[in-house]
């Protein structure tokens, strides 16, 4: 090698990332302005839509001029949810709370060119469909975007009251029409961001993968991802809720539109107290209703689901013991013996996520759809029992989204939540190369066991 060869200095990396976006007239340009995060550039709480209490959200056009996408999507206003308010108690940085809350945000690697396609993977957080937001820090995706090269769009939407109950005032399922306004979005300007809208991939935890699995089959949502990643998601509890919905919406008969934020919140915490007397439903009272657009009636599913197989891979799976997030060590002042707990974690898990989720992957492949499904075992921890925790319900989030949020979580609530790197690499690998070329690789595991259908 010749002795006078000198290194050439790489690309730079603006220290304020911006991409320009043309618009439908030549002076109606926008030019949005990011920020740096580590590895990553971000472009946060851009609006994706507009709307009124208890109307369906309209598209927003990105604004022409100069929009400052620096600040944190806020979260849609919700109601308190003691096991989540313990979890993220001492987790920063705290969001915003707007009634206006339909922002999105956007991370993908820094230097990114605006032509890349890479990859784009639009996440709908979880909550029951009460509590959560697209910019809470245990959803910070830094590591699955830097690792395998793909853009993550992040997603807030209406909660409670604010999105999901149909009564007098409200044609229901609005939560759900935002994400597919979201959706819309994403086609019509990823391509500005790096990514490719022909190669989307919405995935969710929990009531988010409820909303990716209901997502497949909304009217007008065909073609607008190409891949659904349905994690934790409670199928079991979802059929058979007519009569509690129709109960719900009569107890806020006569709820003005102009109620205060406050009166909203409290309606929704009486109408989660009303809804225990509906059993195991109770668990999640709102959420998508069937036979209220953009959803086919409850006789329908099975047939609407599998028309879209074809044109959707699927990737469905679940943490190894769900269900003992839900059960308390104790009824009452009566202690429960653990095997009597196991057991009931195992009969519950098994009605509310693993035979749903195996009947869901096993229609789609019927159908000629490409389906896989996954186990995330709960012996990954460096404690195999990991408490009476171990293998929990959200305990697959810190494998998704690693940082200092988990590690503070940890450090406050024991090992339940611990996931060695090694573990969280594979779990991400599954997810990101499943969201780039829709393959499935089968794993024996540990951490997980993944499964082909066809």
């Amino acid at each position: 090698m010749p002795d006078h060869v000198v290194d050439q200095p790489g690309p730079t990396v603006p220290t304020v990332p911006t991409w320009q976006v043309p618009g439908e007239a030549p002076d109606a340009a926008s030019t949005v302005r990011g920020r740096v995060d580590g590895p990553v550039w971000k472009a946060s709480g851009i609006r994706y839509a507009h709307a009124q209490r208890w109307q369906t959200s309209q598209l927003a056009p990105l604004a022409s001029g100069d929009i400052d996408a620096t600040r944190l999507a806020p979260s849609c206003p919700q109601v308190s949810f003691p096991l989540i308010d313990e979890v993220l108690d001492e987790v920063e940085p705290k969001l915003p709370i707007d009634e206006d809350c339909l922002h999105l945000s956007i991370t993908m690697p820094a230097g990114t060119a605006p032509d890349a396609g890479l990859p784009v993977m639009v996440w709908i957080h979880g909550g029951s469909y009460v509590t959560g937001a697209g910019d809470l820090p245990i959803y910070d995706p830094t590591a699955l975007v830097t690792e395998h090269q793909v853009v993550v769009v992040t997603v807030t939407y209406r909660l409670g009251l604010f999105g999901y109950l149909r009564h007098a005032a409200s044609p229901g399922n609005l939560g759900l029409l935002d994400q597919r306004t979201a959706l819309e979005w994403v086609q019509r300007y990823i391509a500005h961001f790096g990514g490719d809208p022909a190669n989307v991939t919405a995935f969710g935890e929990s009531a988010g993968g409820d909303s990716v699995a209901h997502l497949m089959i909304a009217d007008g949502a065909r073609g607008l991802f190409r891949r659904a990643i349905v994690m934790s998601a409670p199928l079991g509890l979802m059929p058979g809720r007519d009569k509690m919905y129709a109960a719900m919406a009569d107890k806020v008969d006569g709820l003005s539109a102009d109620a205060s934020v406050e009166e909203m919140l409290e309606r929704t915490n009486s109408l989660q107290r009303m809804s225990i007397r509906y059993g195991l439903r109770a668990g999640m009272p709102f959420g998508p209703q069937y036979g209220v657009a953009p959803l086919p009636a409850e006789d329908d599913l099975d047939d609407a689901w599998s028309q879209v197989a074809p044109d959707v891979d699927l990737l469905i799976g679940h943490t190894a013991r769900e269900v003992a997030l839900f059960v308390p060590p104790r009824l009452g002042r009566v202690p429960l013996r653990p095997a009597v707990r196991e057991r009931l974690v195992r009969r519950l898990g098994n009605s509310i996520y693993d035979e749903p989720a195996r009947r869901f992957a096993q229609r789609h492949a019927a159908a000629g759809g490409s389906a896989a499904t996954y186990l995330l075992h709960a012996d990954s921890h460096d404690d195999p029992r990991g408490g009476l925790l171990a293998g929990a319900h959200t305990t697959d989030l810190p494998y998704v989204f690693p940082g200092p949020a988990w590690e503070t979580i940890v450090a406050a609530s024991g090992p339940a939540w611990h996931v060695t790197p090694e573990a969280g690499r594979e779990v991400r690998a599954m997810l990101g190369g499943f969201a780039r070329d829709g393959v499935a690789v089968e794993r024996s595991g540990p951490p997980v066991l993944v499964r082909s259908l066809g």
